[in-house]
């Protein structure tokens, strides 16, 4: 169940950059207000119903890691949507700083950059996005 929110949510941000220029404010202001509405007070309320460490059986799981793949993206989009969920910053710092995780988030690691303007117009011309 957490993990298809997430998958709502990841769709939303990841599409962005295909967005047409023209809608693109119009659909950042979308997001901005279903994260801070919508999802993060879902998954914060989580955390602090059954006071545990992660999402599920107070240990690690897949969907802490996509949680905190997603607050990544969110925080690219704006950091200042993290300011109200002290119980999410908490959870991506813990899982930031877990040995595998922490050598992946390293500069040169294969986590990807956000896709160049060259490949957004490729995309969108396979697409046919105007």
């Amino acid at each position: 169940m957490y993990t298809e929110g997430m998958a709502d949510l990841n769709e939303m941000i990841l599409v962005l950059p295909l967005c047409p220029p023209d809608q693109k404010e119009a659909k950042i202001a979308q997001i901005k207000e279903k994260v801070t509405d919508r999802y993060l007070p879902v998954f914060e309320k989580v955390l602090k119903s059954h006071g545990q460490d992660y999402l599920v059986g107070n240990r690690l799981s897949r969907a802490d890691i996509h949680l905190v793949e997603l607050l990544y993206y969110v925080e690219e989009l704006d950091p200042s949507l993290m300011a109200n969920f002290p119980l999410l910053k908490a959870l991506k710092t813990r899982i930031s700083n877990l040995p595998p995780v922490k050598k992946f988030l390293q500069p040169g690691s294969q986590r990807k950059p956000p896709i160049s303007e060259e490949d957004l117009e490729k995309a969108r011309k396979i697409f046919r996005i105007k």
